[in-house]
């Protein structure tokens, strides 16, 4: 399958699936924070990996969905015509975290810098 094909089948899974999570899994262990930041199709379309943002408690929402990935994979297949539905792999994605996290040390070498030019007009 070409690399075009298969990225525009990745966002579009991508969309069904978030849409899947937020209207119809009614699992009270989903955060209503959980967002689908990316999926990742196999070349050979037998596995995605779905790459889940959570804010809250993420261990207890992966769980949830692992026991609803055969609902949810159903649902794609209804909604997506697929000779296969792939297999879907949920993994958390920390990627936002990281990223507030590289943030807030930028600002304290920031605020550090100011700080120190401050010290040396008052000398």
């Amino acid at each position: 399958m070409s690399k075009i094909r298969n990225n525009r089948l990745s966002g579009e899974m991508r969309k069904v699936i978030s849409e899947i999570i937020r209207t119809q899994v009614k699992d009270p262990r989903i955060s209503d924070l959980t967002s689908v930041t990316d999926v990742h199709v196999t070349e050979d379309l037998k596995y995605a990996k779905v790459y889940i943002s959570v804010y809250g408690d993420s261990e207890s929402t992966l769980e949830a969905l692992q026991s609803a990935k055969g609902f949810i994979r159903r649902e794609v297949g209804k909604n997506i015509k697929m000779r296969i539905t792939p297999e879907l792999i949920f993994e958390k994605d920390d990627s936002i975290e990281k990223g507030i996290y590289m943030s807030s040390l930028i600002d304290k070498v920031i605020n550090n810098e100011a700080g120190k030019g401050h010290e040396n007009e008052s000398e």
